[in-house]
């Protein structure tokens, strides 16, 4: 298996890719300027604000801040995860990914996987055109109100009641056959030889974000058992993973705002076929945390749908706990409980689009929450509200910290009438910063220097190039600011790398505790004339030396390996040194 992807592959995909081609494949976009702009897909506007710039390789919404690399933009537009957008993104370049060790861990190709799968996908679908016994099949999906057009999007087809359809098709050699063991499309007999693990099934192809289909789901056209039968786990399937309809609702909703979790495929494809094409379903299993994380990165409101029995109402607990960790300031968790001898297709069906989505009554994740730990517990008394804060506070600590936790213990102690507190969450773990030998003086107020190094790294951050101009200045030493801190790492990596993007150099801090402040900082408009970025980043550079000179060393004095005597000697020629921008 291979290792995490290099760092330095990263940079080699950036600096080959042209964001403009990736957006552009998105959403329109216009020439204006050196620039490209078009209506951002992160939210709602009339106007224009969404820039993609080739010379930066950056976008930016000056309307809600969003901002990005390429591999970002696929990331937060297209659902991916990381590794699956440099997988994306080298496969249309043509190179392959390096990894950290590769010498000694060659990456895998699964691209003969993915290969006799379409291969398959294709065969089943014309099975359902042509085969003789076909007639079952399509009485079913007619049954259940589903059009020619509707079965041909999802690719659905039809797997014959034979041991070897697919097998005498597709297993033309022992390395195809191998193929195909590996898909989970055939199974191994005991006394030898192979036959279809698909027999007498309708067949819905699996397909991951990126359109690849990775896995089956067969329902069984007669009463045999199981109902509805998957593919096994393989190099390329991960139930845990994989949602059914995921990557149809994103190609089919640019500016997609919500998702509806429901239980089978026959329930996305007939929803699709009533115009709510937002709909996913997962594959055998209980909603996971890793299909929660895809659907949050893609869309802000998860809706689950269960039946109102008291199966459904467990399922939905589970689902709820599987939220919890998730629940980020600005995500919404919704559920929607089915009435009796409902399903899905079959309300939207006898409501219509319009009345299913703003009639339905959709239950929020607190009120939920709320109302279950209620039943369990005597609210009459100061013991049974006792008993709601001890069941509660575990499950809310689960919450991320921000509003939204902040609201639920509130609406604890409104239940429980009394003062309702968390015990505080660890520090966050920060990035390690080289230790401050000495501190002559105390910082400046924050609210005195925080505006010019937000204005410096802004400049810095839109702008790389400016980097050239910290040359002229002495250097200062890594401190406890992180604002400061972050612009002597920039500075730092921009003097070994001066040919770095503003995409790239985003990208490089994507997963670390500096890309909340980069967010921070980007997130206002920045309105930047040409003809004065240097004139500001010197500038800014010169009153950040002024303010704080006798507060940073230089990278002299904290390398200098020397007895106190020495080092204090070293530190006062420094500080002097560092006067001289004040005289500029």
């Amino acid at each position: 298996m291979a290792g995490r992807i290099a760092r330095s592959f990263v940079d080699q995909l950036l600096a080959r890719v042209d964001i403009v081609d990736v957006v552009g494949k998105a959403l329109p976009l216009k020439k204006a300027g050196r620039d490209f702009q078009g209506l951002c897909p992160f939210h709602n506007e009339k106007t224009p604000s969404f820039t993609v710039s080739p010379a930066k390789q950056f976008y930016h919404c000056f309307g809600c801040g969003q901002h990005g690399s390429a591999i970002g933009f696929l990331m937060n537009h297209g659902g991916l995860s990381f590794t699956e957008a440099i997988e994306d993104l080298a496969g249309q370049l043509g190179m392959a990914i390096e990894y950290e060790g590769s010498q000694d861990t060659p990456r895998e190709n699964h691209d003969p996987l993915y290969a006799i799968m379409a291969e398959a996908e294709a065969l089943f679908a014309h099975l359902l055109r042509t085969h003789p016994a076909r007639e079952q099949a399509i009485t079913y999906l007619k049954k259940r109100g589903l059009t020619g057009e509707i079965a041909k999007r999802f690719g659905v087809g039809f797997a014959p009641a034979g041991w070897d359809t697919l097998l005498s098709a597709l297993g033309t050699s022992p390395e195809r056959q191998r193929l195909l063991g590996t898909a989970g499309l055939i199974v191994e007999r005991d006394g030898g030889g192979f036959y279809d693990r698909f027999r007498d099934r309708i067949m819905f192809p699996i397909k991951d974000r990126r359109g690849r289909c990775v896995a089956f789901g067969g329902r069984v056209l007669d009463q045999g058992e199981p109902k509805y039968l998957n593919s096994p786990e393989t190099p390329i399937f991960h139930k845990r993973r994989e949602l059914y309809g995921l990557d149809l609702a994103l190609k089919a909703n640019t500016k997609l705002s919500r998702v509806l979790i429901v239980e089978g495929y026959m329930d996305v494809v007939a929803l699709a076929q009533h115009g709510l094409d937002y709909a996913v379903a997962t594959l055998g299993t209980a909603t996971t945390a890793e299909h929660l994380e895809q659907l949050f990165r893609a869309v802000p409101e998860i809706v689950f749908c269960f039946d109102g029995d008291a199966a459904g109402k467990r399922a939905s607990w589970r689902a709820l706990e599987a939220t919890l960790p998730l629940m980020q300031d600005g995500r919404t968790a919704l559920f929607l409980f089915l009435p009796q001898g409902e399903d899905p297709d079959t309300l939207v069906r006898r409501q219509g689009k319009a009345a299913f989505e703003t009639q339905a009554h959709f239950v929020g994740l607190s009120e939920l929450l709320f109302k279950e730990l209620e039943t369990q517990t005597d609210m009459r008394s100061l013991e049974g509200r006792a008993r709601l804060v001890a069941l509660a506070k575990p499950l809310i600590h689960k919450v991320p910290a921000g509003t939204f936790r902040q609201l639920l213990l509130e609406r604890l102690a409104a239940l429980a009438q009394t003062r309702v507190e968390l015990t505080a969450d660890p520090p966050p773990t920060a990035t390690p910063l080289a230790p401050a030998r000495r501190v002559s003086a105390a910082l400046p107020p924050r609210q005195r220097v925080q505006p010019i190094l937000d204005r410096a790294l802004a400049l810095l951050l839109h702008q790389p190039a400016l980097a050239r101009l910290a040359n002229e200045f002495p250097a200062l030493n890594v401190t406890s600011d992180p604002r400061l801190a972050l612009l002597v790492e920039l500075l730092e990596h921009l003097r070994t790398d001066p040919a770095t993007t503003s995409g790239a150099l985003v990208e490089k801090f994507r997963d670390t505790p500096q890309m909340s402040l980069i967010a921070e900082i980007l997130a206002p408009s920045v309105v930047l004339d040409p003809e004065l970025w240097d004139a500001e980043f010197s500038g800014a550079l010169q009153q950040i030396l002024r303010h704080g000179q006798r507060n940073y060393y230089s990278r002299l004095v904290e390398n200098a390996a020397a007895a106190p005597s020495d080092l204090e000697a070293q530190t006062r020629l420094k500080l002097q040194g560092n006067r001289q921008p004040e005289s500029r």
